[in-house]
């Protein structure tokens, strides 16, 4: 029975959207209709359960149930409301870039407590504000990692990379949201290609100016070799032969180029490592994510006499999620 918009309140909108989105499979489907009616309504979660009996306006109901139509056809949350937390940041998400997951938080933990670690063994005060460190983020994607870094390491600066335009502009975005851009220099690339001896002189693409392809100096013009004291990244890790087994949200609606890591999946990793042996200074820090079943091809990559210190961290279901490494 379809329910009359100019009679629906919030408890009786929602009880509908539940239905019709437990019925189409939606995984979560109570949270997506909640997340989807406060992003029309623009309230938080706490007005929601305080006015349960509050009349919806016709063009709000009308716009909340096409919403719903969308999500019950697969497309994800996030593409609908154009956003999703990550490190209790709020990141604008398009089907450009890969929508911030909770896991990926373990690659911040873990080189926030890799840098603690270090300046401890330096005999350096606990007081870890990224002074002078020269941080990538390959492959930034949304520019969560990036962000998040900038956020809690403010004396840092950080080159995010990124294979994709469309996706850069995303970063770029959410860069200026969370007041980070003047540290991030965002380089249009394929994982470390553009920062080779860029020193404290950066690129950025031009094509936000109208241009296509051409790069620019900024205004500083050191040439000296570019030596990091971090490399994180997210890489895509999952392999295209698994593409028929992931929700119909992430294989239809998502960036092949941000998913796919090759046929098996994990065929990224040895060129990004070997470029990250030649990136970092003596004592830097590579921190990667790894695909649910990466370990067993990339430990080894690590096993070569360039790394010390290897160590895996699990996610809060048991995974090895995350793999970080020092450069000897």
């Amino acid at each position: 029975m379809k329910l009359q918009a100019a009679h629906l309140v919030v408890c009786t909108a929602l009880r509908e959207a539940f239905a019709q989105l437990r019925a189409a499979g939606v995984p979560s489907h109570t949270l997506a209709a909640e997340l989807l009616l406060l992003h029309v309504l623009g309230r938080d979660r706490t007005w929601l359960y305080a006015h349960p009996e509050e009349q919806l306006s016709s063009a709000d109901a009308d716009r909340f149930f096409a919403l719903i139509v969308r999500r019950a056809k697969g497309e994800p949350t996030q593409h609908l409301t154009g956003k999703q937390e990550f490190w209790g940041l709020e990141f604008e998400v398009t089907p450009d870039v890969l929508i911030p997951r909770p896991e990926t938080e373990h690659v911040i933990e873990v080189a926030l407590d890799r840098l603690a670690l270090r300046e401890l063994r330096s005999g350096r005060k606990q007081t870890l504000t990224g002074e002078g460190l020269q941080i990538a983020d390959i492959g930034t994607g949304s520019g969560c990692i990036a962000i998040a870094l900038a956020k809690e390491l403010p004396g840092a600066t950080i080159y995010a990379t990124e294979i994709s335009f469309a996706a850069l502009a995303v970063a770029q975005r959410n860069a200026k949201r969370h007041s980070v851009s003047e540290r991030i220099h965002f380089l249009e690339c394929s994982l470390l290609d553009k920062v080779s001896s860029v020193g404290a002189r950066y690129m950025v693409p031009l094509r936000s100016q109208g241009a296509n392809s051409e790069l620019r100096d900024s205004p500083v013009t050191s040439r000296k070799s570019l030596l990091l004291g971090l490399i994180a990244s997210n890489p895509p890790y999952i392999g295209r032969r698994e593409a028929a087994t992931l929700m119909r949200e992430v294989r239809d609606h998502e960036p092949e180029i941000a998913l796919y890591g090759g046929e098996e999946g994990y065929e990224l990793y040895a060129h990004l490592i070997a470029q990250a042996a030649a990136h970092l200074k003596p004592g830097g820090i590579l921190v990667l994510e790894l695909g649910h079943n990466s370990l067993p091809a990339v430990q080894p990559l690590l096993d070569a006499p360039a790394w010390t210190n290897v160590g895996v961290t699990n996610d809060l279901v048991g995974i090895p999620r995350v793999i970080a490494a020092e450069r000897l």
